[in-house]
């Protein structure tokens, strides 16, 4: 008889059978599918009411409150994957996950956490601030640092911040999330900056450059890139670019996500690379950069948050004028800043804490301003009011402190 030839492979063992099975997933278990990026519209949509009781964050002029930047943070760090599930297709993605074989750090003492875990720890490094950290705070107003004669507990805290931006950008790449590599490289503009002063300002330009060529339209290079979140970059003068990675901005890459994450990317880059540009001494250009960030904020709510960027940017501008002994067109920005600070104290239910450190500080900047064009008493008058001011806001704040403690207290007492 003729013997009938069978193609293909052996019928399985039974532990190679549960094997297949194992890999399979179960479609039912899957959690919903990702919304499509065009509906994502992070925090420019204010909430009906506060996220949590008690906060501020009242939208000025409308209804409405702000979430304090919760869903922008949420697009940016994108804890439920949903980029790489759209790319990928949820099976291909849910398969993969179970699997291992999505991007993370595999090395070092993040090897046994999950690519989600890993994403915690990346926004926990980006975005935490400790209490005793310098530049607390939502203010980015670019300062010039005494980088030599400062204490060593200070220059510690400065190179440990800036070693923790090198290592956000580190994971960032190692997630491939290039969100977070922008925006670790605009921290690691920031922190140069604060750490080495004028000295660190070519470095901080670059990363600044870098950061804004991920959200851009075009192309990136992620080899370029990696090379910042090495302790000392030594930048190969025959280095040829090779720009393959899609910008943020790129119609490739906004099939998968929301402009938002470009332009929020963008809001933190052009502050930066601003900063780097007056610490190199450059007025002009350094003002160019700054405008820029306007047309993105434009259509953002009048919340406190997007107020001290609006803020921040104006007084920024105003000290480029100061330091080219332009009083009048720096004043001209030191009082849109200030108007933005009246208009969070006069709104009740709003920002006044906010509003009123908005005012110090755009005082602050203009007694700078005076002093530079030699108008010492002015200045000196000015400080004056700051520092009562000052004193006033804290005393004031330490009393809500209390108060809301007590009620606390209160509250637990009888819920016993």
């Amino acid at each position: 008889g003729t013997k009938s030839i069978k193609m293909g492979k052996k019928a399985k063992s039974s532990a190679g059978k549960k094997k297949a099975a194992d890999r399979k997933i179960d479609r039912s278990a899957l959690p919903p599918p990702p919304p499509k990026p065009e509906d994502e519209v992070g925090s420019a949509k204010p909430l009906d009411k506060p996220a949590l009781p008690g906060t501020g964050f009242k939208v000025l002029g409308e209804e409405g409150y702000d979430d304090g930047g919760v869903a922008d943070l949420s697009l940016l760090i994108d804890l439920e994957d949903s980029v790489q599930r759209r790319k990928r297709g949820e099976n291909e993605y849910f398969t993969a996950l179970k699997a291992d074989l999505l991007p993370r750090a595999t090395r070092g003492p993040m090897a046994k956490m999950t690519r989600r875990e890993q994403k915690v720890s990346l926004a926990q490094l980006l975005f935490s601030e400790d209490d005793d950290c310098e530049d607390k705070g939502p203010s980015e107003v670019y300062v010039e640092h005494n980088v030599d004669d400062e204490d060593e507990t200070v220059i510690k805290h400065r190179s440990d911040r800036l070693a923790q931006a090198r290592a956000a950008l580190r994971l960032s790449l190692l997630l491939r999330e290039p969100a977070c590599a922008s925006l670790s490289l605009s921290e690691l503009c920031k922190r140069k900056l604060t750490q080495a002063g004028k000295n660190g300002a070519e470095e901080a330009l670059r990363c600044a450059n870098k950061a804004i060529e991920i959200a851009g339209p075009g192309f990136w290079d992620s080899d370029e890139v990696q090379l910042e979140a090495e302790d000392n970059p030594v930048l190969d003068p025959k280095y040829e670019k090779n720009a393959t990675s899609p910008g943020l901005a790129n119609p490739t890459t906004l099939k998968l996500l929301p402009i938002r994450v470009s332009q929020l990317c963008m809001r933190s880059s052009l502050l930066q690379k601003g900063n780097a540009l007056a610490a190199m001494g450059k007025e002009d250009d350094a003002r160019a950069i700054y405008e820029e960030v306007f047309p993105i904020l434009e259509s953002e709510p009048r919340c406190a948050r997007v107020d001290w960027e609006r803020h921040s940017v104006h007084v920024n501008i105003g000290n480029t004028f100061a330091r080219e002994g332009n009083f009048d067109k720096a004043d001209e920005h030191y009082t849109i800043a200030q108007q933005l600070g009246e208009d969070h104290v006069k709104e009740k239910g709003g920002s006044e804490e906010d509003g009123r450190s908005m005012l110090l500080c755009a005082k602050r900047a203009r007694a700078f301003a005076l002093k530079k064009v030699g108008r010492d008493d002015e200045a000196k008058a000015l400080l004056a009011e700051v520092i009562k001011q000052k004193i006033s806001d804290d005393e004031a704040a330490k009393k809500k402190k209390e108060e809301e403690a007590a009620k606390d207290a209160e509250a637990s007492a009888e819920n016993k």
